[in-house]
């Protein structure tokens, strides 16, 4: 077993044993009596139940994917105007990403839901709603990471291949975006995560997520505590996944760059 897949492991293993021990904690202290049947794979109901929630999996992972892209796209090209030769050019991106920065993602949601048909008459559906006010809200912190590790390139980098006869766009996508991407990517693995969290709250719009899921289940079953605990690993399980890959993208590039 790699040192990457031990560490993950025992990473879960402790996870679980914490996860373990306040539910045995819980018990102990106010007499509850846990109704894991509700959500057993050895009985039907359970299953039903089981099957409803992890369906929400494929909309929470879609929707985090394709916000990250469009917020990575969008926050390259903001980071690029923050280094514009026009004033008027470094003005707007810094405008953008003061104000989107501020605005609470779940506060941007319902206005965009509730008050954006009202001032255009445009009524964008659940799924929409909750793609665009992420992506918005992720680019304004995405390009400021971009934004840094543009900084961080060296200069003579871009000037070296512009003497070779490349481009403007051969440059950037050649040279200086390979560069940047590796410096960056454990701040994009750090932003992605925080998609996906944030990706609960698109739910109270009614977007049939994990949370969503889990919410209208406990509305049936009441038994709040097995659900949301049920939740709770779905979104450990799913991020320390995620965590591991670009822990694994991050040697593999590493290798790359030392010629391995």
């Amino acid at each position: 077993m790699t040192r990457a897949k031990t560490r993950a492991s025992r990473v879960l293993a402790l996870s679980a044993a914490v996860i373990l021990g306040l539910m045995v904690s819980g018990c102990t202290s106010t007499n509850y009596t846990w109704s894991w049947y509700i959500l057993s794979p050895f009985d039907v109901r359970g299953q039903q139940n089981l099957w409803f929630l992890l369906a929400g999996f494929g909309t929470t992972v879609g929707l985090s994917v394709a916000a990250s892209l469009i917020s990575m796209a969008l926050g390259i090209g903001i980071a690029l105007l923050s280094f514009a030769r026009w004033r008027s050019l470094r003005l707007a991106a810094r405008s953008y990403v003061e104000v989107f920065r501020a605005i609470p993602i779940l506060v941007f949601i319902l206005w965009v839901f509730y008050g954006l048909p009202i001032l255009t008459g445009v009524q964008f559906d659940v799924l929409t709603t909750g793609l665009v006010c992420l992506a918005i809200s992720d680019s304004a912190f995405t390009s400021e990471i971009f934004r840094s590790g543009l900084q961080s390139l060296d200069k003579g980098q871009p000037e070296a291949a512009r003497s070779l006869g490349l481009g403007p766009v051969r440059t950037m996508r050649l040279v200086v975006l390979p560069q940047v991407i590796r410096a960056i990517l454990p701040a994009l693995g750090n932003q992605f995560v925080y998609v996906l969290k944030m990706s609960s709250l698109v739910s109270v719009i009614g977007l049939q997520e994990l949370t969503r899921r889990a919410n209208e289940l406990t509305l049936v079953e009441y038994r709040p505590l097995e659900i949301y605990t049920f939740l709770v690993a779905e979104y450990l399980v799913l991020i320390l996944i995620i965590s591991w890959l670009v822990r694994r993208l991050e040697v593999k590039l590493r290798l790359r760059t030392n010629g391995r």
